[in-house]
């Protein structure tokens, strides 16, 4: 394998494994148990092959989430594979701020029910089946709105939902 498709494939696993730790929780993440490298597959070295040489120095969280990157990775069909090394590359190329608002909006998102994690996703769904000038048509709208103008707008959507017949309301919704 190449170095710079080496390098591509270990980019991609960091990214895989920021997400999981991410899932995983603080409380989690400190408690978890240290990885010993040759419990890990062949396949798994060999994309991890950067890391054997400090493997026992790296915290066990590190090690766990880099085990579960792996694993991801290596379940990933070439076009799955081809997406996530795109998405990290446009993770590269945010700023500081962007990250870390993403990191802030990913955690809002985490603290929602299960349900309006639902609805969120449908919304997005939604919002992604539009053509492109309806969604800048959608941005523009809710930019012009004030941020009172913005929360009356959620509440009124989520009174009327919660006003609508069971049997009336979107699926997921």
């Amino acid at each position: 394998m190449s170095g710079k498709v080496h390098g591509l494939i270990l980019v991609a696993l960091i990214a895989l494994a920021v997400p999981s730790l991410a899932a995983a929780g603080d409380e989690s993440a400190s408690t978890a148990a240290a990885v010993p490298w040759t419990s890990l597959s062949p396949a798994q070295q060999g994309l991890l092959k950067q890391f054997e040489s400090n493997w026992s120095q790296l915290p066990a969280s590190r090690q766990a989430a880099l085990v579960r990157g792996s694993e991801r990775w290596l379940n990933m069909t070439p076009e799955q594979r081809t997406q996530a090394k795109g998405r990290f590359a446009r993770w590269q190329q945010l700023t500081p701020q962007q990250r870390e608002r993403i990191r802030e909006r990913w955690q809002q998102f985490q603290s929602l029910s299960p349900e309006e994690q639902q609805r969120v996703r449908n919304n997005f769904e939604r919002f992604r089946d539009l053509t492109p000038e309806q969604r800048e048509q959608l941005r523009e709208r809710w930019q012009r709105l004030t941020p009172e103008q913005r929360r009356q707008l959620r509440e009124g959507m989520r009174t009327h939902r919660q006003q609508m017949p069971r049997s009336q309301q979107p699926a997921g919704r």
